[in-house]
């Protein structure tokens, strides 16, 4: 195969326009191609008059053309995750069953090391009913919710794939995600995401796979201790949340992939002693608007209808010192009630792989350092982020009722329109939701928006809504290790976003997939 780079394709692109830019660009006859592949697709809106998509594209000639082509010749990467199975009796533990802790018990059972998992919530199948029940009568299950369970916080979400990291642990994951179910346009579409109806799929599909290869997973089971001696690990002790046995597991080979709310894990592994220290994150609010004004403000009023939904990614710094940005921005998506805690409101944000809501939301996020916990103990960032969240379940009085404003009466101004329709779920309840906000934070949403409105118009739109709180963006701690991927406590690997080292679905599966490898190494 060859490769051709910078191939121009209109909005509504077909393969015989593909046929015949490609042989334009080779100075060929387009029935020469026998076959291609888009490998890299991207959507150029930066001349509103002049939307295009900028393809790279494989092809396949005749086979005397082929050879005329040899400086361009390229190999489709389709491999995934492969090893040489070991045969051993060690079962390493794998502990969380989110992004990092899927990937990490995939490899180690494509390895032939049989890990065993455990997660406190439910398989994805019961994980849904209850998530459900919780969106609909504000009844939380606080082990079996948006941030527990099988495919972790990812979930109920827009299922990105973007990563500021290009290499072959990217590709190795996209296209595992890819052979258990994902839309092909992962693979090949510069901004890929999955969509949460997806996920659910896939996330089930790596499970019996992993269980096909000898692994063992382990739902409803919360692992409550850990044994330490001589700075080793020895074991931990879990807990069947059904019927509340207690089983003690013996293992020097830990892997931790709690995700960034596990709050009571972080607080048994403080008090064992394992080094944590504070990290900065961001909280703010939700933002929600109508998907059909960021089409407007992203493509232009009279854009190609066969466009996606619009995406965008803003941020300000302010002379304040503080960044105001958009984070998880969800095309045609909804906000949704995301608390794993009673008497706690946070919020997120979840479209499907069709995009195919009529609102848009993202978070809308202002940085926090460690200087404003106002403490230097180790967990303080999540100590801070529960005090707001309480502060934001008491103004929306109760029944994980989010408090909301529009942002015209956030910013001090006054609209007769009654706003657009809050997917959010329970509901709603407008306020003034700076009661539920640190000051620096109001003052710095407020500062920002009318900004962020001149980047992207119709972005702070006057009934556009305000749903508090957005707190857990990232994990507020780091649980140190060093190059080996070690705890100061020999025998565990803290992994993924809940320990800091990740920032969604790919980094954390690479994540998992690197400690899983060097654990494989060790073995030799």
């Amino acid at each position: 195969m060859i490769k051709i780079d910078g191939v121009n394709l209109s909005v509504g692109y077909t393969e015989d326009e593909i046929k015949e830019k490609c042989a334009k660009r080779l100075k060929i006859s387009s029935k020469s191609i026998v076959f291609y592949e888009i490998i890299k697709l991207s959507l150029d809106a930066r001349r509103k008059n002049d939307i295009k998509y900028n393809a790279n594209i494989a092809l396949s000639l005749n086979e005397k053309l082929e050879d005329k082509y040899k400086s361009l010749k390229y190999e489709i990467d389709k491999r995934g995750l492969e090893y040489s199975p070991k045969k051993t009796n060690f079962s390493p533990i794998v502990v969380g069953f989110g992004p990092s802790g899927i990937f990490a018990g995939l490899t180690l059972a494509r390895m032939g090391l049989k890990p065993i998992i455990i997660e406190q919530g439910k398989c994805v199948e019961e994980r849904q009913k209850d998530v459900e029940e919780f969106w609909n009568k504000g009844k939380l299950n606080k082990y079996s919710n948006v941030q527990f369970g099988e495919g972790g916080a990812g979930t109920f979400s827009d299922g990105k794939l973007n990563s500021n990291i290009s290499n072959t642990y990217t590709k190795k994951v996209i296209n595992e995600l890819y052979n258990f179910g994902a839309p092909k346009e992962i693979t090949y579409l510069s901004k890929p995401h999955i969509g949460s109806d997806n996920l659910r799929k896939i996330v089930k599909n790596i499970r019996q796979e992993i269980i096909n290869l000898g692994g063992n997973v382990f739902f409803s089971h919360k692992m409550i201790d850990i044994s330490i001696k001589n700075d080793k690990l020895t074991g931990i002790t879990i807990k069947n949340l059904l019927n509340d046995s207690e089983e003690y597991l013996q293992t020097n080979h830990l892997l931790l992939c709690l995700g960034h709310s596990a709050r009571d894990s972080f607080e048994m592994l403080y008090s064992k002693n394992l080094n944590i220290k504070q990290k900065p994150f961001a909280m703010g609010v939700r933002i929600e608007q109508s998907q059909n004004e960021i089409n407007d403000g992203q493509y232009g009023k009279d854009y190609d209808k066969r466009l996606p939904p619009a995406d965008y990614k803003l941020v300000v710094h302010l002379p304040n010192g503080r960044n105001v940005f958009t984070f998880c921005m969800c095309p045609g998506g909804y906000v949704v009630a995301s608390s794993s805690n009673d008497e706690e409101i946070v919020t997120n944000g979840m479209s499907n792989f069709a995009r195919n809501g009529d609102n848009a939301n993202s978070a809308l996020l202002v940085n926090v350092t460690p200087e404003d916990f106002g403490s230097n103990h180790p967990l303080a960032g999540i100590y801070y982020q529960a005090k707001y969240e309480k502060l934001a379940y008491k103004i929306g009085g109760g029944n994980f009722v989010a408090p909301a404003q529009k942002v015209c009466s956030f910013l001090g101004n006054s609209s007769t329109d009654n706003g657009i329709e809050t997917t959010y779920r329970p509901s709603i309840k407008l306020t003034d939701i700076s009661k539920c906000l640190p000051d620096y934070i109001t003052k710095s949403l407020k500062e920002a928006l009318p900004l962020l409105n001149n980047k992207l118009s119709g972005f702070a739109k006057d009934n556009n809504l305000l749903i508090a709180i957005e707190s857990r963006s990232s994990c507020p701690l780091t649980i140190v290790r060093d190059e080996n991927y070690e705890s100061n406590i020999k025998g565990i690997y803290p992994i993924g976003e809940g320990a800091g080292y990740a920032g969604g679905i790919i980094t954390s599966a690479q994540d998992g997939v690197k400690v899983a490898e060097m654990i494989y190494n060790k073995l030799d």
